[in-house]
């Protein structure tokens, strides 16, 4: 369980795929104290929950070694990952800890794609759209998370939702390199799915 907030930004530094294709071994840099990294440790990355299977250090810098499988191939932005491509990192919640974003599962719904880009003095405006099947989850002043990132939906309309990101979150994140087009993982947030799924019910 996570809560959206990013607490380091990784890098890929290198990407083994299996000879069938069904695997692909991750090794990502990063800023986190390697101690504190235990292999079956999940850490969301853009907003993929993947599990360390592997961590260590090399030239100072610390790095761990994730797999991700066909499914979340399939499912996320997972499946563009290159060399270089740079992820928002959070470890899982512990008791005790903040819960300064909202629940998150780590669990990507689905990608959302970059309708346009408004740069302001002192903010940006993002809106996207989303796969219509989960567009019905999101609502004006809700919770959203993209690529991670836990954030408040400003407008929603039809499949077309809007977000506002303030410099804080441009300078901590990989969301300074959004632009039209580009592709997002989309977690729709978890009070809205069961909402939903009691009034099918009734």
């Amino acid at each position: 369980m996570f809560t959206g907030i990013v607490t380091d930004i990784g890098e890929i530094a290198s990407l083994q795929p299996t000879a069938q294709g069904q695997l692909h071994r991750l090794r990502i840099a990063c800023s986190y104290d390697q101690k504190t990294i235990a292999d079956g440790a999940s850490i969301a990355c853009n907003g993929v929950c993947l599990t360390v299977v592997a961590s260590g250090v090399e030239r100072g810098k610390t790095w761990f070694d994730v797999d991700t499988a066909a499914e979340t191939l399939r499912l996320t932005t997972a499946k563009d990952w290159r060399e270089g491509t740079r992820l928002n990192l959070e470890r899982a919640l512990k008791i005790g800890d903040e819960l300064g974003g909202h629940i998150v599962a780590g669990h990507v719904d689905g990608i959302a794609t970059i309708v346009s880009r408004d740069d302001m003095p002192d903010m940006a405006k993002f809106e996207l759209r989303a796969p219509r099947d989960l567009a019905k989850f999101i609502a004006a002043k809700g919770s959203v998370t993209l690529d991670g990132v836990s954030l408040t939906v400003n407008t929603a309309m039809r499949d077309v939702f809007s977000v506002l990101i303030i410099p804080h979150t441009l300078q901590v994140t990989t969301l300074s390199g959004w632009n039209t087009g580009s592709q997002v993982n989309l977690e729709v947030d978890l009070m809205a799915r069961y909402a939903a799924r009691l009034a099918e019910m009734r």
